[in-house]
């Protein structure tokens, strides 16, 4: 499930597939349902409900069918009065609906009507919205007492998918071609899901998940400080144990090293690594937080830019990569336009220049332009 809420505070809840609202502190579900012109619409037993992050942020947008159209919801959360999660259901369907929430202790714009729910059985304090055609409605669930209407003026889920991109993109930012766009939104995804503490697992459990999460959530910002004694737990793990996601898990422990300016650490991990035989890649994307690194690796490799070649569809697609690791703390951007059958290509540096090579050319600028040999 996806997990929404706000960073810094404590408050957080699942959203399950089907758009209902799970809160952590073990407070009531809030679900849905949908009567149209022909039945009661079941979101949890529909085979017609799509679900998807919005760009891989934490905001979903989750689909139901009536025989008119669709009805839409969204769910977002804001740090507004104490921390709201905002639940917004808009009917693009061609005839009025009504929504159904299931209890009432949610803030909502008008009083909550008392009329009789006909024709399903839902919940005790459950209510009833009408929603005409391309209108909305909104409740909210407070994460803190104290408001009992829902305010005005409140960040839409348009603006919140900016923040989180933001959020995301302080690691890098993937703009890649079509054949590789969902590999960019799982990017974000995993790091939304860290960034609200639900998607690092123990160094005990999961080293190699543990060091390559961390990694990212220092890259987006966060103080290595705290973390370091489970930091060497996990690395004293990964030394041992062949494969290539330990190898990218190793890379990552020493950019948070580095962040930490723990040169002693370094050394040691320096030593452990010189002992290792690298592995290759795997041609498949792995599961799970190693998919960062291996996205990521397909753009670079210490200073070798698309090490492995173009990726299936990429030829003559213009892509974007930003802040993407090299060697230590620098990281490279890349921007690729196509000139007839020669791709174009600009980059720029930050951190320490490395020597960046591809398809016989190399240099060390920190930045520059040039056409790179025709695949």
């Amino acid at each position: 499930m996806i997990t929404t809420g706000v960073t810094g505070t404590g408050w957080r809840a699942s959203i399950t597939p089907w758009g209902a609202v799970e809160p952590w502190d073990g407070s009531p579900r809030l679900d849905w349902w949908v009567a149209a012109d022909d039945r009661w619409h079941v979101p949890a037993d529909e085979p017609s409900v799509r679900q998807v992050r919005v760009e891989g942020t934490p905001v979903t947008e989750t689909r139901v069918r009536v025989p008119s159209g669709d009805v839409v919801q969204h769910v977002w959360t804001v740090p507004d009065r104490g921390g709201l999660t905002l639940v917004e259901v808009t009917n693009e369907s061609t005839l009025p609906v009504a929504v159904a929430f299931g209890h009432r202790g949610v803030l909502t714009e008008r009083p909550i009507p008392n009329a009789p729910i006909v024709g399903i059985e839902l919940p005790e304090g459950a209510f009833v919205l009408p929603i005409g055609h391309a209108a909305s409605t909104r409740v909210a669930i407070a994460h803190t007492p104290g408001a009992s209407t829902l305010p005005g003026g409140l960040p839409g889920w348009q603006q919140v998918v900016r923040g989180w991109l933001t959020t995301a993109e302080r690691a890098s930012r993937l703009v890649l071609p079509e054949t590789w766009a969902g590999h960019a939104t799982e990017v974000v995804a995993q790091r939304c899901e860290l960034a609200l503490g639900a998607g690092l697992p123990t160094a005990d459990d999961d080293p190699v998940g543990f060091a390559i999460g961390l990694g990212e959530l220092v890259r987006m910002g966060e103080s290595a400080d705290p973390w370091l004694p489970e930091l060497v737990e996990a690395v004293a793990a990964l030394g041992p144990t062949p494969g290539w996601s330990a190898d990218v898990a190793l890379a990552a422990a020493g950019r948070v090293l580095l962040a930490a300016d723990e040169r002693r650490a370094l050394g040691d991990l320096d030593r452990i690594v010189a002992g290792r035989t690298e592995s290759p890649r795997p041609e498949a994307a792995p599961e799970g937080l190693a998919r960062l690194a291996w996205v990521e690796r397909a753009l670079a490799r210490r200073g070798a830019l698309l090490p492995e070649g173009w990726p299936a569809g990429w030829l003559g697609q213009s892509w974007e990569a930003y802040g993407v690791p090299t060697i230590g703390a620098s990281t490279v951007s890349l921007g690729v336009r196509w000139h007839g059958e020669r791709p174009a290509v600009l980059w720029e540096q930050t951190g320490p220049p490395v020597t960046l090579s591809a398809f016989g050319w190399s240099s060390a600028e920190p930045t520059g332009e040039t056409l790179w040999p025709a695949p």
